[in-house]
């Protein structure tokens, strides 16, 4: 069974299909850590370089600054981005793996 696992394996790694559907999920998964690697940096480089627009306050008069609502965001969008993965992954990619895996067995 180990060397019937093996050589799948081997057919499916060697699959033209498959190594496309690799190039499509890696560039998928940089292109979100790209986004998100901006939008974190952009939000610290503004807190070590220009506190003082995360500073303002939402409201004149108010306490709470515009920090806040970004700061927030930075962390929502990490959730929204790993839910748009997740959401892909298990259509999109399981689904054409296991079409490989099945064509090929």
């Amino acid at each position: 069974m180990a060397a019937d696992t093996g050589a799948l394996i081997e057919r499916v790694s060697r699959d033209p299909e498959f190594r496309d559907l690799e190039r499509r999920r890696s560039r998928f998964a940089w292109t979100l850590t790209l986004i998100m690697v901006v939008i974190y940096f952009g939000f610290v480089l503004t807190v070590a370089f220009a506190p003082a627009i995360l500073a303002r306050p939402l409201v004149e008069g108010g306490v709470t600054t515009l920090g806040i609502p970004l700061g927030i965001g930075v962390i929502l969008t990490a959730f929204v981005l790993t839910g748009l993965y997740v959401r892909r992954a298990n259509t999109d990619f399981d689904a054409t793996t296991e079409r490989i895996i099945e064509r090929l067995k």
